[in-house]
């Protein structure tokens, strides 16, 4: 009897995750996530099979607790971490430190550690696991008043990195999924003028027919299972801006181990071109 495809989902009450599990659940996968908050969306995937643990990713020990118990869950084919908030939005000399650093270690460390406990329990000796992180905006620029969010998801962007080289029987990929339509946008609107001209720009957007659709997104991860480790290893992909699921980008990153990494631009300029 062939072994149905599992998944573990940090955060799985977040907007993408729950499209991800719905996707999932309809292949007849075997899920497994968490939920800070009960909501009628996470009973509906409950009684759909999912399982479902209760989790405040702010919460240290309740993290420490919760990975304690991996072996519970078994054998995982995709584990995907999504916790994330934008929080404190304001210039960084205007947020309370502490409030900063714990969103440092709700969009990186907690999520780090919950990798550094499951790793341990992915499927051997089938198709290859794999690890999905969500990036966030700044990778190109430096967008003003989200600098804990930005650093993290830089972070994560490397850790994606890193640990692909060291776990080589494991696919990492990131994913900036661009404008969606979910509800970490809040965050923003609550934020008022300490958002900047994010605040309008955000407004714009969610009132606009410009995000990109969920539905994209999950074909994205679709397409993701697909690729070998040589085409998604240790990248961070754009679901809006790449030509992903064309063969000519396939063939062009499985050729070229430095792209769409973190790296220095212009780094071998010597003046001479």
């Amino acid at each position: 009897m062939t072994q149905k495809p599992s998944a573990v989902v940090i955060s799985g009450s977040a907007d993408l995750g729950m499209a991800a599990i719905d996707n999932w659940v309809n292949r007849g996968w075997s899920v497994t996530a968490t939920f800070r908050r009960p909501s009628p969306k996470v009973e509906d995937l409950r009684r759909r099979g999912v399982r479902f643990e209760q989790l405040d990713l702010a919460d240290g020990k309740a993290v420490t607790a919760f990975c304690k118990r991996r072996d519970e869950f078994g054998p995982w084919d995709v584990l995907m971490s999504c916790p994330a908030t934008m929080e404190p939005v304001a210039a960084f000399l205007d947020c309370d430190f502490a409030e900063w650093e714990a969103s440092v270690t709700l969009n990186f460390t907690r999520q780090m550690q919950a990798l550094h406990a499951f790793l341990p329990t992915r499927r051997r000796g089938g198709e290859m696991p794999l690890v999905i992180l969500w990036a966030g905006p700044g990778t190109n620029n430096a967008p003003l008043n989200y600098t804990a969010e930005i650093a993290a998801k830089i972070a994560q962007i490397k850790m994606c990195e890193l640990l692909d080289a060291e776990i080589p029987d494991c696919r990492f990929v990131i994913v900036g999924p661009g404008w969606v339509k979910t509800k970490i946008h809040e965050e923003t609107l609550r934020a008022g003028a300490a958002a900047g001209t994010n605040l309008k720009r955000t407004q714009q957007k969610m009132a606009s027919n410009e995000c990109t659709p969920i539905e994209r997104v999950v074909e994205f991860l679709d397409w993701c299972q697909t690729q070998p480790k040589s085409v998604l290893g240790g990248r961070n992909f754009s679901v809006v801006h790449d030509i992903w699921g064309q063969p000519k980008l396939s063939a062009k990153l499985a050729a070229t181990p430095d792209a769409f990494k973190l790296r220095r631009w212009l780094n071998d300029w010597k003046g001479d071109h």
